[in-house]
C-alpha cells in the first residue's frame, strides 16, 4: 500500500512539475519581449527625441510622443502578462509544497515506524529463529527472500525521505526567487504607468496647439503626401521600363513580370528561401511608420498608404544592401536626396531618402554592402531611410522579409 501510494505521488509531482516547465516557457517568452520592448523605448528615446532639432516642429513631435506612449503600452501589457503568469507559478509552487510537505510526513511516520519495528527484531537470534522455526524448505527460502526485501524496502524509503526532503527545500527556493521577482515587476509596472501619464499630459498639449492651426498643418501633410506619391510613381515606371526591357532582349511577349535568365531566377530563388532570415537596410534602426494603409498617427479618421516602412537610425549610418544584386537604377528628387534600386533576379529593394552614394547603375552588390549615406534632416534633426520592397511591380511589406529583432 505504502509503494502504490508512492508511485501516485511521483506521477502526480511529474505532472506538476510538466505544468509548472510549460507556464516557465511561456513567461521566459514573455520576459523575452519585455526586454525587446525595454530596449525598442531606449531607442525611440535615442533616435526620436535625443535628436538636436532645428526648430519644433508640432506634428512630428506628436507623432513620436504617439510612437512612445503605444511602445510603452505594449511593455505594460506585457509586464500584466508576465505577472498573471508568476501568481500562477507562485500558487502551483505553493499547491506543490503542501503536498510534499504532507507526503514528506506520512513517509516519515511510515519510515519511523519501519526503524523502530526493524530495531526490536533486531536481534540476529530473533531473526535465526524466524528462519529455522519454517515448516519446510520452501518456507524458510519464503521468509529470507522477504527479510531482504524489507531491508531493501527499508533502505529505499529513507532515500525518498532523502530525496523528497531536497525536492521541497529547492521548490522552497524556487518560490521565494519567483515572490522576489515578482515585486520586482510591480515595481517597474507602477514606474511605467507613472510615465505614461506624464507622457500623456504633454500629448494632449500638442493636440491643442494643433488644433489652433489645424489648416496650416492639414496643408502640410497633404504637400507631403503629394510628394511621398510622387517619388513612388517615379519608382514604378522605373521598374515597369526594366521589365519592358529585359523582355524585348529576350523577345518575350509583353508580361508584367521581368524575363529572367537562368543566373537571375536562381538569384530571385535564393531571395524568396530568405525571407524572413534577409539582413536589416541599416546597421542599427527603428521602424517609425510600418507598411500598407494604416491610420494618421496625427489625425484621427484619416489615413496614409505607405509603400515600405520608414526606419529611423543615427546620424551618419549608411544603407546596406539586404541581398546579392545589380543596381537597377540611381534615382535623383528634386531637393537633392536620392534613391537606389537593387534588383535581385524578379525582386525589386529600394533605399530612398539618401543624401549620397556609393555605387552605380549596372554594378554587381554583395550582401550588407554600403550603398549610400542615408538624409539628416536639419530641421527635425532625424535620419530616416524609406525602405521599399517589390516583386516585379507588386509591392511587399518588408517586415515579412527581413529578420525580426
Amino acid at each position: 500500500m505504502i509503494q502504490k501510494t508512492s508511485n501516485i505521488s511521483f506521477f502526480l509531482f511529474l505532472f506538476l512539475m510538466f505544468s509548472m516547465s510549460a507556464q516557465k516557457n511561456s513567461r521566459k517568452q514573455l520576459e523575452v519581449e519585455r526586454n525587446r520592448i525595454k530596449k525598442e523605448i531606449k531607442l525611440v528615446n535615442k533616435l526620436l527625441f535625443e535628436t538636436k532639432k532645428k526648430e519644433k516642429n508640432i506634428l512630428e513631435d506628436l507623432k513620436d510622443l504617439n510612437q512612445k506612449i503605444t511602445i510603452r503600452e505594449q511593455l505594460i501589457t506585457t509586464i500584466n502578462l508576465e505577472l498573471t503568469s508568476l501568481s500562477y507559478e507562485i500558487n502551483t509552487y505553493e499547491k506543490q509544497i503542501e503536498k510534499l510537505t504532507e507526503k514528506l510526513r506520512v513517509l516519515k511516520d511510515d519510515y519511523a515506524a519501519m526503524i523502530y519495528k526493524s530495531y526490536k527484531s533486531k536481534s540476529q537470534q530473533s531473526r535465526t529463529l524466524f528462519l529455522f522455526s519454517s515448516k519446510s524448505f520452501y518456507q524458510a527460502y519464503k521468509r529470507l527472500k522477504y527479510m531482504s526485501q524489507y531491508a531493501s524496502f527499508r533502505k529505499k524509503q529513507g532515500e525518498e525521505v532523502s530525496i523528497l526532503t531536497k525536492k521541497l527545500l529547492k521548490l522552497k527556493d524556487s518560490l521565494a526567487y519567483q515572490k522576489q521577482l515578482k515585486d520586482t515587476l510591480l515595481s517597474n509596472e507602477q514606474q511605467q504607468q507613472l510615465k505614461i501619464i506624464d507622457e500623456k499630459e504633454d500629448q494632449q498639449a500638442f493636440i491643442s496647439q494643433i488644433k489652433k492651426k489645424e489648416k496650416k498643418y492639414k496643408k502640410e501633410l497633404r504637400q507631403k503626401q503629394q510628394k511621398e506619391k510622387r517619388i513612388s510613381e517615379r519608382i514604378d515606371k522605373l521598374i515597369k521600363e526594366a521589365i519592358a526591357k529585359s523582355n524585348a532582349m529576350k523577345g518575350a511577349k509583353k508580361s508584367k513580370g521581368f524575363a529572367l535568365t537562368p543566373e537571375a531566377k536562381a538569384l530571385a530563388i535564393k531571395f524568396e528561401q530568405n525571407k524572413g532570415k534577409l539582413p536589416w537596410p541599416v546597421e542599427s534602426g527603428l521602424v517609425i511608420r510600418r507598411f500598407g494603409k494604416q491610420p494618421h498617427p496625427v489625425y484621427p479618421g484619416n489615413y496614409i498608404n505607405s509603400t515600405g516602412i520608414h526606419i529611423a537610425t543615427k546620424k551618419g549610418t549608411n544603407a546596406e544592401a539586404i541581398f546579392n544584386g545589380e543596381v537597377l537604377a540611381i534615382q535623383t528628387q528634386s531637393e537633392g536626396k536620392k534613391s537606389i534600386l537593387l534588383r535581385h533576379g524578379n525582386y525589386i529593394s529600394v533605399y530612398n531618402n539618401l543624401e549620397s552614394v556609393f555605387v552605380g547603375v549596372n554594378e554587381k552588390v554583395k550582401t550588407g554592402q554600403a550603398l549610400g549615406k542615408i538624409f539628416t534632416d536639419r530641421i527635425t534633426g532625424k535620419t530616416k531611410l524609406i525602405f521599399v520592397l517589390s516583386k516585379n511591380t507588386t509591392r511587399l511589406n518588408p517586415i515579412s522579409w527581413i529578420l525580426k529583432k
